[in-house]
């Protein structure tokens, strides 16, 4: 079986994802290629799992202060008449699948040229009832528009009685510690003086920011570090907490990991504001909307972490359940996956 696998390369959760299910796919003998929009290719990092890919323009996202969707920025940085051309321009002649994370130029290419499809990635959860208020048809709609696959995965935190699979995450890969001054902080659109202005504040922590910065460096009790897969990892196994936005996939390793999360969700953005409210109903984080609320900060990093809570081998699974002809339903494999998560006991989140 030959496969192409489009990643939405906006955000680094979605090659994140990829980069487990590359190696779950290739356990399986199946032979891959990958395709990655949304980003230009000079800003992707640690690739090698990836081989000799490919990339597109696709569609990007433009943020303003405080990580706020540009909506007006956003659309005159999309040309759909690019966006059509390269649809039309990627020949599927010769595979047998395209999976697509959320990623619309192969998504499309394989509806119009009537090659079977499957989306795996967090934003088609919206396909199915979730509570909150941050969801709807207007929603569904646009994921549906985005990236319309034959089958989707949705993956979340819980499955709410629908047939949405558990976070699909590496198992950690370093042993968990406790730094207790350590905070580990992933906040890519506030500007680095932003960040050094709250967090200079609480002297008697440690914050390590990544960001897109091209050589270490340390301001006050603020340490900027380069983008890096394993790094980011060694930090997340050892530090005392997490701040971060609210995207799917950093949550999920903070919660495997059994770190506290304060989450302060992208105004603007849907996916966001809705993950934001459903960690609050789980006690999985605290969030902070708006700007930084410093006061909330500081109780926050008096609070005591949770305990880990790994998440079954989902790449596995789905590798095994796509190499199998995923004649499998798919609220079978939920069902089965959602049996083996050693659920642990959550602290009460605050606010």
């Amino acid at each position: 079986m030959k496969i192409l696998y489009g990643v939405q390369a906006t955000g680094n959760g979605h090659i994140t994802r990829a980069r487990v299910m590359a190696g779950a796919l290739a356990a399986q003998g199946l032979e891959v290629d990958y395709l990655f929009s949304g980003r230009p290719p000079e800003q992707l990092f640690d690739m090698e799992p990836f081989g000799d890919y490919r990339c597109r323009r696709g569609l990007t996202f433009q943020y303003g202060a405080g990580g706020r969707v540009n909506a007006l920025g956003t659309l005159c940085n999309n040309s759909l008449w690019q966006l059509w051309g390269e649809i039309r321009g990627l020949d599927l002649s010769g595979y047998d699948l395209v999976i697509s994370d959320f990623e619309p130029v192969s998504a499309w290419a394989a509806r119009r040229q009537g090659i079977p499809s499957i989306g795996i990635a967090h934003q088609y959860v919206f396909n199915y009832d979730l509570p909150g208020r941050h969801q709807g048809y207007l929603t569904r709609g646009a994921v549906r528009l985005m990236a319309p696959v034959d089958t989707a995965i949705g993956l979340h935190w819980h499955h709410f009685d629908q047939p949405i699979l558990p976070p699909l995450i590496s198992p950690p890969r370093y042993p968990v510690t406790l730094e207790i001054d350590k905070i580990l902080v992933y906040l890519p659109h506030e500007s680095r003086a932003q960040l050094l202005d709250w967090f200079s504040r609480f002297a008697d922590y440690r914050f390590v920011v990544y960001c897109d910065s091209t050589e270490p460096g340390t301001q006050k009790n603020v340490h900027f570090q380069p983008f890096s897969r394993d790094g980011f990892e060694r930090d997340l196994a050892s530090c005392a907490g997490v701040i971060s936005n609210s995207g799917f996939g950093l949550a999920s390793e903070t919660v495997q990991y059994g770190k506290k999360l304060l989450s302060k969700p992208y105004r603007g953005q849907v996916e966001q504001l809705s993950n934001a409210e459903i960690m609050q109903q789980l006690n999985l984080a605290w969030v902070m909307n708006g700007d930084c609320d410093l006061g909330q900060l500081k109780r926050w990093l008096q609070e005591p972490n949770l305990s880990p809570a790994p998440y079954p081998d989902v790449a596995g699974a789905l590798a095994r359940w796509i190499a199998d002809g995923h004649a499998e339903p798919a609220a079978s494999l939920a069902k089965r996956l959602w049996r083996q998560h050693a659920a642990q006991p959550w602290v009460t989140a605050g606010t």
